[in-house]
């Protein structure tokens, strides 16, 4: 199989010719039909998280159909689509485990980072973390949702009911929550890199009634704040933006530190949380309220071997919506 292969935490991933992999115990094999680029991809190429299985296939928004089972698998059949997330194995016997929160489980181990991912045009995963996707989206529409929207739909959730919500960074994630969080009554207050005006046309187009620089305050005091960016300064800047009892969340893996700042941003009862990985509950949830509110995402499809392009481009913020690898 073709496979593009970081074998240097900062190095250009490099075009490889490998064996098909095998199914071991509980594992399916895939034969890869799409797999999004996401910004934790970038986090694991340019050494921003440790210790990354290398030589390592990145890739953890994996839609592929099942060609093999391994053994003792049960409920799944060659021939199915399914989705690969990030999150790839938990304990299932630590406290986070049995409280419905695997997603903090110590012994955790994550798609494209510890297990090799899907920039390839296969690839195993365990059949326990493999998730039934929705059917009204294709191959390259649904890759996507396995990240971006699963962690937007988790940091959603954290940030409370309240009707003003703004989004700092508007992207893959944002693109996607902006539009159920409308449907869902919410009004959405989109932020964006200074002089993005294409970004903040889209998100604008997809229900936004503000947009603007990320440096800005919104026209209105906010009742949440959502920062999908991993810039550390627009802590204090939507701390500054929420009213009282107002809760930011950070909804990346890796962000740049939080710069120093006043308590007074922080009193009455504000508050800043993070969200780490996800759950599988998270994904019934998610796509549960996809059939209630179909949501339109915006795909820029690269080849396979374009795989460097693809990052090189969200790094640059030239991607509007969500890039796409197509083996």
């Amino acid at each position: 199989m073709r496979a593009m292969v970081l074998e240097a935490p900062g190095a250009p991933l490099v075009a490889r010719d490998l064996p098909d992999p095998e199914p071991g115990p509980g594992q399916v094999r895939l034969r890869v039909r799409a797999c999004g680029v996401c910004r934790t991809d970038l986090h694991v190429c340019d050494g921003e998280l440790p210790r990354p299985k290398l030589p390592l296939v990145p890739g953890h928004e994996i839609v592929g159909v099942i060609d093999r089972l391994g053994p003792g698998v049960t409920g799944w059949a060659p021939g199915q689509r399914v989705g690969v997330p990030w999150l790839g194995h938990t304990c299932g016997e630590c406290r986070w485990c049995r409280s419905d929160r695997e997603n903090l489980c110590d012994s955790a181990r994550f798609t494209g980072y510890q297990f090799d991912g899907g920039y390839a045009e296969s690839t195993v995963a365990a059949a326990r973390y493999c998730l039934p996707l929705p059917a009204a989206f294709d191959d390259a529409h649904a890759a996507p949702l396995l990240c971006a929207g699963l962690i937007g739909y988790r940091a959603y959730r954290l940030a409370g009911s309240g009707e003003r919500l703004g989004l700092y960074g508007f992207g893959a994630a944002a693109h996607l929550l902006a539009q159920l969080a409308v449907a869902e009554g919410r009004r959405v207050f989109a932020f964006t890199r200074a002089g993005d005006e294409e970004g903040q046309a889209f998100a604008r187009r997809l229900g936004a009634e503000w947009a603007g620089a990320s440096e800005a305050a919104p026209p209105e005091p906010l009742d949440a704040a959502i920062i999908f960016a991993p810039v550390g300064a627009l802590v204090p800047a939507a701390l500054r933006a929420v009213v009282k009892g107002g809760t930011v969340v950070c909804a990346g893996i890796h962000m740049s530190d939080i710069p120093a700042f006043p308590y007074r941003l922080l009193w009455e009862e504000r508050a800043v949380r993070s969200v780490a990985n996800l759950t599988r509950g998270d994904a019934r949830g998610y796509f549960a309220a996809l059939e209630r509110v179909p949501v339109q995402v915006a795909v820029h499809p690269y080849p396979l071997a374009a795989a460097n392009e693809a990052l090189a481009d969200l790094r640059a913020g030239r991607v509007t919506g969500a890039a796409v690898l197509v083996p």
